[in-house]
């Protein structure tokens, strides 16, 4: 006798800003999980190396890199070369058929979409004037540079304009022309004392007095006190910083929410994903910086790269007349602060590109340029991964540096830290993600023979039933001998997605194999064959076939597609 469960639950579909669905989340609540071994925590570190002709190099080994954590040369335990350009990637092709005793038909080849770029306009943070100049700059760029393999989709820290992935150039330019500014807390009133979120959080966090004399001596000016009254001015300078503070601190903690949330659903497109950041750049305080590193980790997680265009065009720091005047001095002090607080405000975009293998371009007028730069992404790039040695589930943060062994005019880029874990992490929270990941892509995996037939039938209640079988070679399984009996969970994950590569339905699969000797002889020859169906109305649609065993932790995955007339 044999024992063979196959359990089956719908996913749900990915909306901005939820969470896209973990493949198996739903089916891991009902039934009993099925055992992974534990693996070893492992930090993933992008690294993009450059000549002196700004141009990426792809023929560095693993030895030529050394890597520092806390200032600790570290073993590099995992290295690739990766290369960037898109692959030309094998789909099946569904066949269409009256009944399933008639002969089937093969549809028309289907063109998948191979490149997603995501473009964030921080409209929060950016003026009107640098705003018009990068929409129409961004529309150039895309009219121009866009293929039609390529999907493009528009988005805003504000939430207020959004437009999924599309290839339809007309919805993107009316998107371009819809952004305007909406910060969430500043108004174009000039605030007296005029204290801006960086001297702010001088004033209020790092206890400095010269940027509160500065405040105090500008309240002297704008409220027409005395020398005498400095007292009241020194206490509106501190009242006026802290509510500068508080408001700049959300802006930033809804900028960092939305970029996270768009790294996420990046992760459920099936290909090249490019974010490009469009900002003049926004400051973060010191607590923010682990929200800035989670981004990071999701996004390398996720294959994702982030890329960043800073708004301002070429910047200069000329004083601004429509301010009101102080004494030389204290504008002498102000201006410096001014000057930190652009560099800085550009830091967080180097950090985000650096960390995840992408580009920063700053400091240019010639805008369109620029976004051609950003959305090519690196033609090499290296991935080294490391498992930290005694690493302390404190949740401290650890730096990061990566260099060269021999520099001869080389440049590396990498991310610049990480956080540690406060608890170990679970294995089978693992293995979702690892299914996750590998339905999300395009990369054919070849650890377990399968193969994937689908086809569909016309039917009079929908449009047509698609259905899709998956064969597996259980010869490679790793079987567990208990009682008598062979024992491995496979996981079999089904999902479609439409031409644009939005997730449209999913379903999982797990069957549960508790064999006989001579049954699992006979599955050696016949394998085992699991069916699933969709509904599904007129459309092009890829499907993505991924299959995963739980005792040898092996994985395979396949791509079809199916035209509905």
């Amino acid at each position: 006798m044999r024992s063979l469960f196959v359990l089956l639950a719908l996913f749900p579909a990915i909306v901005l800003p939820q969470t896209p669905p973990s493949t198996a989340a739903e089916v891991s609540a009902k039934d009993a999980p099925a055992t992974f071994s534990s693996k070893v925590s492992l930090v993933l570190v992008p690294v993009v190396v450059r000549d002196r002709d700004h141009k990426t190099v792809g023929t560095l080994k693993q030895e030529d890199f050394q890597l520092y954590d806390k200032g600790k040369l570290q073993t590099i335990t995992k290295f690739s070369v990766e290369k960037a350009a898109a692959r030309t990637v094998p789909v099946a092709p569904a066949t269409e058929a009256a009944d399933p005793t008639k002969p089937a038909t093969p549809t028309a080849s289907v063109a998948l979409p191979e490149r997603f770029f995501a473009y964030l306009f921080d409209d929060v943070h950016i003026e009107f004037g640098n705003l018009v100049q990068v929409r129409d700059a961004a529309w150039k760029h895309m009219s121009t540079t866009l293929k039609p393999a390529d999907r493009a989709a528009i988005y805003t820290t504000s939430g207020q304009t959004m437009l999924d992935f599309t290839d339809d150039p007309d919805k993107l330019h009316e998107t371009l022309m819809k952004l305007r500014p909406r910060p969430i807390s500043r108004t174009s009133v000039q605030d007296c004392p005029d204290i801006s979120f960086y001297q702010a959080d001088l004033i209020q966090n790092k206890n400095d007095p010269s940027a509160l004399n500065v405040g105090t001596q500008e309240a002297l000016v704008c409220m027409n006190l005395d020398p005498s009254q400095i007292a009241t001015a020194r206490q509106m300078a501190q009242s006026t910083a802290s509510r500068v503070l508080s408001e700049g601190e959300h802006e930033t903690k809804v900028s960092l929410s939305v970029l996270n949330d768009i790294v996420r659903r990046m992760t459920g497109t099936p290909g090249q994903r490019t974010l490009i950041l469009v900002s003049p750049g926004f400051l973060r305080l010191n607590e923010q910086l682990q929200d800035e590193t989670g981004i990071i980790d999701r996004a390398i997680k996720g294959n994702v790269t982030i890329s960043a265009l800073d708004a301002r065009g070429l910047y200069t720091d000329t004083s601004d007349i429509s301010k009101r005047t102080i004494s030389a001095a204290v504008q002498s002090q102000k201006q410096q602060m001014e000057r930190e607080s652009a560099r800085q405000s550009a830091d967080v975009m180097a950090e985000l590109a650096d960390g995840t293998g992408g580009t920063f371009v700053q400091n240019t007028n010639d805008l369109v340029s620029g976004f051609k730069e950003v959305a090519a992404a690196p033609e090499y790039y290296y991935v080294l991964g490391f498992s930290p040695q005694n690493l302390k589930l404190d949740g401290g943060y650890h730096a990061l540096k990566v260099s060269l062994k021999a520099q001869s005019g080389l440049t590396a880029k990498a991310r610049r830290g990480y956080y540690a874990p406060r608890h170990l992490s679970d294995a089978d929270e693992e293995a979702k993600e690892e299914i996750s990941q590998a339905l999300f892509s395009r990369d054919e995996m070849n650890d377990i023979p399968i193969d994937m037939h689908t086809q569909f039938f016309k039917s009079t209640d929908v449009a047509a039933r698609l259905v899709v079988v998956a064969r597996v070679d259980v010869r490679k399984l790793h079987f567990r001998k208990v009682d008598g009996r062979n024992g491995d969970d496979v996981m079999i994950v089904y999902a479609i997605f439409d031409r644009n590569g939005n997730y449209l339905q999913g379903i999982t699969k797990k069957v549960q194999m508790r064999l006989k000797d001579d049954t699992l002889e006979s599955k050696v020859n016949s394998g085992i064959s699991v069916r699933s169906e969709f509904k599904v109305g007129p459309g092009t649609y890829v499907i993505r076939l991924v299959v995963r065993d739980a005792e040898g932790q092996m994985m395979a995955a396949r791509n079809g597609a199916v035209e509905i007339p």
